[in-house]
């Protein structure tokens, strides 16, 4: 009877919820990795996300659980399942790379890769200060939305980019109307 009253204790029931929380992710985490159907890998994926979501709020972390559900959950698994059903079937068969396509590719990331690392080389870095900042949600929005703009503007664009890519991908695989 000790047992009854200590599991439906607030310290019991925060050590079951607990334990449900860990339970999801390492479920969300073997479907992930031993389904068969990639679109399930996916699914199995986000559920694993949001039990990482959810581990993150017990460690009194709720912006950064929200942050974990809205771009990994909401943006890049849902990115990965339109990829899947953008992209051809696996049995269609591929056309043979053009060599000089490689070697530009290569060249290119070569060169970018490079250049960032003369500018780190280059660039003097300077501890940054102590700082007693209030690192809360209103804060954040604010540093995104005044000092930060230009970069979550970059952000946007960049996701913007992305789906008129996976538009003119999936449109090349259609003939034209």
């Amino acid at each position: 009877m000790k047992f009854m009253m200590d599991l439906f204790s607030a310290e019991g029931m925060a050590t079951l919820s607990f334990l449900g929380v860990v339970g999801l992710t390492f479920i969300g985490a073997l479907i992930a990795v031993g389904a068969r159907n990639i679109f399930h890998n996916v699914l199995g994926l986000a559920l694993a996300l949001f039990g990482v979501a959810g581990l993150f709020v017990y460690l009194n972390s709720p912006f950064v659980a929200m942050m974990e559900i809205l771009i990994y959950v909401g943006a890049i698994c849902i990115a990965i399942c339109f990829a899947i059903m953008l992209s051809e079937p696996l049995y269609l068969p591929k056309p043979p790379r053009k060599p000089i396509k490689l070697l530009g590719a290569g060249l290119a990331s070569g060169l970018i890769f490079a250049m960032l690392g003369l500018l780190m080389k280059k660039t003097t870095w300077v501890a940054a200060p102590e700082r007693s900042t209030d690192w809360s949600i209103t804060t954040l929005g604010h540093f995104l939305l005044t000092k930060y703009a230009l970069i979550f503007e970059v952000i946007s664009l960049v996701l913007l980019v992305a789906m008129l890519g996976a538009i003119v991908t999936a449109r090349d695989g259609r003939g034209e109307t």
